[in-house]
């Protein structure tokens, strides 16, 4: 099972910069992937809401690209947010959101964002609040807005899954964790951690009422999409 801490992941939040990236394949690429595709979409986005931002890390990349925009973050680990607020002082760019899962983010607390990004969150998710994230992030966005998700998905087969949490902790195991942490990391799977596959993902957004829904990325357990409003 995976460790208790300071916020939804198995990482502390001092941590966690470090730790996704030995944990997640790409997870570089998952930003840069994110921001290539918005500077193409809507280069100057007025409004960006970047919902379970962690620690601002991918804010950090994208303040000095996008140089028109207003960024609101939020998360719900306060010791998550209090990172992300050291890495922006002073800067009236960025705003923070009090301590908020994305499903509990209100329609009347922000400016409707051009962009909303979602990376490596929801997937924590139950069924029935991952629909309402989903849909609270469509809500939210202006006409013609663009959502980005990044998550753990599930491969459509048993057989599937066996060989894809295999792979991957081999990854884990060449960026030098134990065998003991790539265990209990990959026995969260479905019980700590939620993935759905990317067939459910399609339906989910399509049903929450995105009018164009597309896979962004996809690499060992992890895929990204995009949708737009």
């Amino acid at each position: 099972m995976l460790l208790k801490n300071d916020n939804s992941t198995p990482h502390l939040a001092t941590e966690y910069d470090e730790q996704i990236q030995k944990t997640v394949p790409y997870y570089n690429k998952f930003h840069e992937e994110t921001i290539n595709l918005i500077s193409t979409y809507n280069p100057q986005p007025k409004v960006w809401l970047d919902t379970e931002c962690g620690t601002g890390l991918f804010i950090e990349k994208c303040i000095h690209q996008f140089l028109n925009t207003t960024f609101i973050l939020s998360d719900p680990s306060k010791e998550m947010m209090a990172i992300a607020k050291g890495k922006f002082i002073d800067n009236n760019r960025v705003l923070f959101l009090e301590p908020t899962k994305t499903e509990d983010i209100s329609v009347e607390v922000l400016d409707t964002p051009d962009v909303i990004t979602a990376i490596q969150a929801h997937h924590y998710l139950s069924a029935s609040d991952r629909l309402k994230a989903t849909k609270v992030c469509f809500d939210l966005l202006n006409s013609d807005g663009i959502f980005i998700s990044f998550e753990n998905i599930s491969p459509m087969t048993q057989r599937g899954i066996d060989i894809g949490k295999k792979n991957w902790g081999n990854y884990q195991l060449s960026m030098g964790k134990t065998k003991e942490q790539i265990e209990n990391h990959l026995a969260g799977f479905g019980n700590e951690y939620f993935p759905i596959t990317i067939e459910e993902h399609l339906k989910l957004y399509r049903n929450c009422g995105f009018r164009s829904v597309e896979i962004l990325w996809y690499s060992y357990m992890q895929a990204g999409f995009f949708c737009i409003k």
